[in-house]
């Protein structure tokens, strides 16, 4: 089993997933941008996905395992662009008011900086979603 190291650990949570996260999931990578709930609904209607608790149900899960985060401010989600390394706390993503296109970063300082703003106050940050709303800059 050893030769299976270089694997990254996403390898091993998509396996783990049931056929309706699959669909989800899949739905979320080849999207463009961010999906709500109604539009990934809308997309797996032909795979048999009809009722909205089926999809808020694997978005749950995708979501409590880092593949996909959620967009508060549009109440959308995206699969993670680095699922492999989520295990950071902050995930930032720079959201385009124009295109609409979203770019997911994560910053170790800016991460740095909250957990110490939050030791400080004693909060404890269960997780950090930090959203830039502006233009990229092919519409800038």
């Amino acid at each position: 089993m050893s030769h299976d190291h270089h694997h990254s650990h996403t390898a091993g949570a998509e396996k783990a997933l049931t056929r309706n996260q699959k669909l989800v999931f899949d739905i979320l990578e080849q999207a463009d941008g961010p999906l709500s709930a109604y539009s990934i609904l809308d997309a797996l209607r032909e795979e048999g996905l009809r009722a909205p608790p089926q999809v808020y149900r694997a978005l749950e899960k995708l979501l409590e395992t880092g593949l996909v985060h959620r967009l508060e401010s549009l109440n959308a989600f995206v699969a993670c662009a680095h699922p492999h390394a989520c295990a950071h706390a902050l995930t930032a993503f720079a959201i385009c008011e124009k295109c609409g296109a979203v770019t997911e970063f994560a910053d170790a300082a800016v991460e740095a900086r909250l957990a110490g703003w939050a030791g400080e106050r004693g909060f404890v940050p269960k997780r950090t979603t930090v959203e830039i709303k502006g233009l990229c800059a092919a519409c800038a």
